[in-house]
């Protein structure tokens, strides 16, 4: 459940990575917002992908 919920979160970051700099190309925001947005996009994929990327799961019988 917790793994799912950080998956959640880090693709929210990096969708807030990506849209904002089409989103200054077309004009819809200013390049300050932008900036804002990477910056919260980017603190957000970082902070939340190490605890589930790479991830191998154990075998039952091992702990």
């Amino acid at each position: 459940m917790m793994q799912s919920i950080l998956k959640i979160i880090s693709f929210i970051g990096l969708i807030l990575t990506v849209v904002p700099a089409f989103l200054v190309f077309s004009g819809a925001i200013e390049l300050n917002f932008h900036k804002t947005l990477m910056l919260i996009g980017t603190l957000l994929w970082f902070v939340t992908a190490p605890f589930w990327m790479n991830k191998q799961k154990e075998p039952a019988g091992e702990a």
